[in-house]
């Protein structure tokens, strides 16, 4: 995209914070990493214009990317989602443009998975089954994964598991990682920065959708990436069982294992239909009236006032929480 747009960067600082030596050869050391265009100084950007960057921009404390026209009309408040999801797709940037893209766009295990795991994109293409699970439970997850293969080996299927454990995965998480390996319990992802993009892409996708005005209401996308989400706002359990492109099976960790040790009650159903429909069957029949999921978000991008379950499709009921990552 070379000649067809420029990057300018606009370092907004607090004018109240005292601007000391170590700031500034720290903005200096930065500055000297970026290829684009950049404002010479800080102190060179007046205060009404910073106010109109928070206020009209919305700038919090993550950086944004407000993309111009050849006008200089605003065209997105806000790309580096589209961006850092679709890459070179995405341009030029605009509104129009990110709804194309995901129009011809499907929820699959892939469009989670681009880029961040070789060996899970390749299980996919031999057409293994693939169970990604999540949570922080020890005991829980040595019984969920011998209770996975145990009815893997019943249904006769190929099924590979996958540990992805939390987006801000803390030393709990990490000691999970250890006892999985030693104990081969199941493949996970060494690299804790991929466990990170796999969140991250997420939010970016709830992001874009927002942009977009789509609800679970109206787009089965944004469902499913609300309902990924909620799973790793919850402390509890996860798992989502796939296979190809687009056979899913999901749920929280304590409705999966149920599912999964009443499987002779559904085997048949799995010779007929399918392992993954006939799973999903039989998680319907598992609703219950009590539940409780939480759809945590960062508080660094804006909330939309009304967000429906995407589990039950009623309205959750919003609160403000403040959390301290340890343990």
């Amino acid at each position: 995209m070379k000649g067809q747009c420029e990057v300018i960067w606009i370092p907004i600082v607090d004018k109240l914070t005292p601007w000391t030596e170590g700031k500034e050869q720290a903005f200096e050391a930065l500055r000297s990493l970026m290829s684009w265009f950049t404002i010479h100084h800080p102190s060179l950007i007046d205060q009404p214009v910073i106010r109109y960057i928070k206020e009209i921009w919305h700038l919090s404390k993550k950086p944004i990317l407000v993309v111009l026209d050849p006008h200089g009309r605003v065209v997105c408040l806000n790309a580096l989602h589209m961006m850092s999801f679709w890459g070179i797709l995405a341009f030029p940037l605009t509104r129009s443009r990110q709804d194309a893209v995901w129009k011809e766009e499907t929820w699959r295990l892939e469009l989670l998975m681009d880029g961040i795991d070789p060996t899970t994109l390749n299980w996919i293409a031999e057409g293994r089954f693939i169970c990604m699970y999540g949570g922080e439970d020890m005991e829980l997850i040595r019984k969920f994964t011998a209770t996975t293969r145990v009815v893997a080996q019943a249904a006769r299927i190929p099924l590979e598991l996958v540990y992805v454990g939390k987006r801000n995965p803390r030393e709990r998480a990490r000691k999970n990682m250890t006892k999985i390996s030693l104990e081969k319990l199941s493949y996970y992802w060494q690299d804790l920065t991929s466990i990170w993009l796999f969140w991250v892409r997420l939010e970016s996708m709830w992001y874009s959708k927002m942009q977009l005005g789509k609800t679970i209401e109206n787009d089965p996308i944004m469902q499913e990436i609300m309902t990924m989400l909620s799973f790793d706002g919850s402390e509890q359990q996860w798992a989502l069982f796939s296979r190809g492109t687009t056979q899913m099976a999901k749920g929280k960790g304590e409705k999966i294992l149920t599912s999964l040790t009443q499987f002779d009650s559904w085997k048949v159903d799995a010779e007929e239909k399918g392992f993954l429909r006939a799973m999903n069957d039989h998680l319907h029949k598992l609703h219950t009236t009590h539940h409780c999921n939480r759809l945590v978000l960062p508080g660094t991008i804006r909330i939309p006032e009304v967000v429906f379950c995407a589990e039950y499709g009623q309205i959750i009921e919003r609160f403000m929480m403040y959390r301290c990552f340890t343990d």
